[in-house]
């Protein structure tokens, strides 16, 4: 008779992995040899053990909710093989339940083809910012599977072919009788000889062993569309890799890896950049030619009294907006960031005229700002004023 692992546990046959696993470890805190030395909590403490190791695997759970048990016979309890060893899922079980059970015929699922579609394959693409803006086709090398030259996919040598495999007949499976809980069952699993399909290669291809492609490095145009960021992945559909058998080849993907700019920073689909322009002109305000990233100079208005870190932005200056569509639907903006540049060294006459600006602006000017340092140090005119 199977045995309830759930209630060894404590849960219900509806309780998620979590709860099962949570009832374990509370269950095995308790019972553990260390902290409850006694015969019984030692027993339990091994059926628990089973229970979880059980419950916890996905196939062993299957067969206990069709009321089987997975522990009879194999590891633990002796007995005959394991009922389901062979079985490849809930699938096989079903078949073997309900269509061989008694010794009849196993429902076949018939050869496997020995064309397969090919996996995708992924490069990166170093890029400049300039070339994300605008887009650029790019001639670049991959290294892929392809079709095999020589035999044309087929894997077989020049004049052969492939032949039916004589341990499965080209059924492309083998069937075995087994006594479980039901009775007899018959199971099916793929034909270890031909691997599932149904044929093999006595005489296999010379240059890529059977298989049907070969290793080739190979050039692929990269169209990027304007607006690509670091990160983003263009797919090329059937550039990947040949499948086996020369199968359809799946998607190259191209990774961009966008280089900083020396000047720009990019946010988004939003540029940043910093602006230096002298304190005269931010005081008496001007129009200046700054540099954009694709659509040359702009003439940028810096209006008087222009304080440091401004921010100015230049609508539609930034980055070209891509859809996941693949279409640029407008652009961000630049922001340029205002630096105000305030001279280190004066002349006397410059000293003059800026020390004349503020007293005609009322500021107050300190002595040692309106003498010049070239009159005496801070101590001298320390020492003059307590004469």
């Amino acid at each position: 008779m199977a045995r309830d692992y759930y209630g060894i546990l404590g849960v219900a046959k509806n309780a998620s992995d979590q709860e099962i696993k949570r009832a374990y470890r509370k269950l095995a805190r308790e019972l553990h040899p260390d902290v409850n030395p006694s015969e019984d909590a030692q027993h339990r403490f091994g059926e628990v053990t089973t229970a979880y190791e059980v419950l916890s695997d996905p196939q062993k759970r299957k067969i206990v909710d069709l009321g089987g048990d997975p522990m009879d016979g194999g590891g633990r309890g002796g007995g005959g093989g394991d009922p389901f060893a062979g079985f490849g899922g809930l699938g096989d079980i079903m078949d073997a339940f309900f269509g061989a059970a008694g010794g009849g015929g196993g429902r076949g699922r018939g050869p496997r083809s020995r064309v397969q579609p090919g996996s995708d394959a992924l490069i990166r693409l170093g890029l400049t910012l300039e070339e994300c803006a605008t887009g650029v086709d790019r001639e670049i090398t991959v290294d892929t599977a392809i079709v095999c030259d020589l035999c044309r996919g087929a894997g077989t040598a020049e004049g052969t072919s492939t032949k039916t495999c004589d341990t499965c007949g080209g059924a492309g499976e083998v069937q075995s009788v087994q006594r479980s809980f039901l009775g007899q069952v018959v199971t099916a699993r793929p034909c270890p000889v031909c691997r599932g399909f149904g044929e093999v290669i006595p005489d296999p291809c010379r240059q890529c062993g059977g298989d049907g492609r070969i290793r080739s490095r190979r050039g692929v145009t990269a169209k990027i569309p304007p607006g690509v960021g670091d990160g983003m992945r263009i797919r090329l559909s059937g550039q990947g890799e040949v499948g086996p058998g020369g199968g359809p080849a799946g998607d190259l993907y191209v990774e961009i890896d966008e280089a900083p700019h020396e000047v720009f920073v990019r946010e988004g689909n939003d540029l940043h950049c910093n602006f230096r322009i002298p304190m005269t002109t931010a005081a008496l305000g001007a129009t200046v030619p700054i540099a954009t990233l694709v659509d040359g100079d702009y003439e940028l208005d810096i209006e008087p009294g222009t304080q440091p870190s401004t921010e100015l932005v230049l609508t539609g200056k930034g980055m070209p907006r891509l859809r996941s569509s693949g279409r640029v639907d407008g652009r961000g903006d630049l922001h340029v960031h205002i630096d105000v540049v305030v001279p280190t060294k004066l002349d006397e006459a410059q000293r003059d005229l800026l020390v004349d600006l503020a007293q005609q602006r009322g500021e107050e000017v300190p002595t040692l700002a309106a003498n010049g340092s070239k009159h005496g140090g801070l101590f001298s005119k320390l020492r003059a004023k307590n004469r």
